[in-house]
This record gives structure tokens, sequence and C-alpha cells, in this order.
């Protein structure tokens, strides 16, 4: 019998870094499962190095998922190239040219001239300074025109209106980059609030995605993109819940974690 019918009658999961192999409706229903008493070489080989590839993924605590997977987390974040407002003037975007040089904060918001939205954007430009020590980019995104937005940041806070901003905006007018990072409300045409953390490598690292009337926290975030620079900068520990720049982090070890635990 070859490793391939092994593997189908098996009702073994086998799960990998990015996808769960479930065993077919007709394994699960069979009154047994057979195996050969011995396996040929080759046969022999491959069942060696698939227990290799799941004792490596075992010890990784970094998912790289496939490009045809999801959720985004882990894969490259889709490239895109759109028109933006800043220092109210239009300027082009793209995604790509932030890879090797910037970290990127890249959120979306349903539409100008709302009413959570503005608390939001205003909030992420008002921490922009503390972003920027961090070597991040933030980038708003809305299914609206520049146009609207160059409206929109030309008024006034106190009407409902944005002000200038320390990050640009970017026209999704084509609901092209919303629907490629998921956050897209087909039947209403606009996006929901979806907020992507994007490393240097431009891979998608965190996101979160809010329903239309739920505003969402910097505070978080800033601690998220922290959690995140950390772990990357020390890749044999990893940050527990609510994790904050100077406190204890844990090692991914049996053994080891208990020193995290035995302090707390």
């Amino acid at each position: 019998m070859s490793m391939a019918s092994i593997a189908s009658s098996s009702t073994t999961t086998l799960i990998s870094s990015s996808r769960v192999l479930l065993p077919s409706k007709s394994s699960l229903l069979s009154p047994a499962v057979s195996f050969p008493r011995t396996l040929p070489s080759s046969g022999f080989s491959r069942l060696v190095s698939l227990t290799s590839r799941l004792s490596a993924s075992r010890r990784s605590f970094a998912v790289k998922a496939q490009a045809d997977d999801l959720p985004l987390v882990g894969n490259k974040a889709p490239d895109f190239e759109a028109e933006a407002v800043f220092d109210q003037e239009f300027i082009k975007v793209k995604l790509s040219e932030y890879i090797g040089k910037k970290y990127v904060i890249l959120f979306f918001y349903p539409l100008d001239f709302t009413f959570v939205c503005p608390t939001e954007i205003t909030a992420f430009s008002d921490r922009y300074e503390e972003f920027e020590k961090l070597n991040t980019e933030v980038l708003g995104v809305s299914v609206d025109s520049v146009f609207s937005h160059l409206a929109w940041v030309q008024t006034d806070r106190k009407s409902g209106g944005l002000g200038d901003l320390n990050y640009p905006l970017v026209s999704d007018i084509t609901k092209s980059i919303s629907k490629s990072f998921g956050v897209l409300i087909p039947d209403q045409g606009i996006a929901l609030r979806g907020l992507f953390i994007i490393d240097k490598e431009g891979v998608i690292q965190h996101s979160t995605i809010n329903n239309l009337g739920i505003g969402r926290s910097v505070d978080e975030t800033m601690r998220t993109l922290q959690a995140l620079q950390y772990v990357q900068e020390n890749p044999d520990e990893v940050c527990p819940a609510g994790w904050k720049p100077g406190e204890k982090s844990m090692k991914p070890d049996p053994k080891l974690s208990k020193e995290y635990f035995s302090a707390i």
C-alpha cells in the first residue's frame, strides 16, 4: 500500500502551519484502518521527512501561511498603488515601497464625513510621533475619492472634520484594496473597520476587524506593534497576554516557561 493510500484511510488529522487536513467522510465511517507491516524505503523516507517538518513546526511560533490560504496573517500583504491626500496635496502611495524600510499600520474605515471614523483617524494622527519612533508608517483607507478626503481634511475638527493629519488618507474608490484585504461589504460598497500590522518584510503579522459601529483602540494597536517588534528582535521569546515593553516575556518551552509562571 502506498503512502498516499495510508494518508487517505487514516483518521489521524495532520496539522501544518497553514492548514488542517481532515479525514474524508468515508474514512470516518470505515470500521477499521489497516496499515502495512513494512514500508517501502521511499515511503519510509517521506514519513521521516514529514515527521521532521511537523516537529519543526511545533517549535516555531511564527506561522508562515501559503499565498492561497486565509487568514491573511502570515501572508505577504496584497500590494497596491493608489492616490492619497497628505498635507492637503494629492500623492501616490504604493505599499511595497515600505518593504525593507518601515512597519505599516494599515487601517480601513467606512466613509468620510461620518461619526466614529473621525475619532479614530484623529486619534492615530495625534499619536503619530509615537509610531514614527517605532519606525512605523500609518495609512488610512476608505472607498471615498481623494476630493472627498481633501474636503474632510480641510474641515475643522469642531465641525466634524479632520483638520491636518500626520499621515496619508488613501482613496480606494475602485474598492480593490478593501476587497484584497477581505474587509469589503459587497452589498454596501464600504469597508469594515479592518486594521493590519505589516512588518518590514511586507508580511501581515496582525489583523483585527470591527463592525461598523465599533471604534478601535490606538493604545492596543501600539501595544501589539511593540510586542511584534519585541518577538522579532527576540525570536526565542514570546509575549504573554497584555504584555508591554519592560514587562517579563516568556520562553516557549515546557520547562523554561515555568520561570514566568512561578513569578506571577
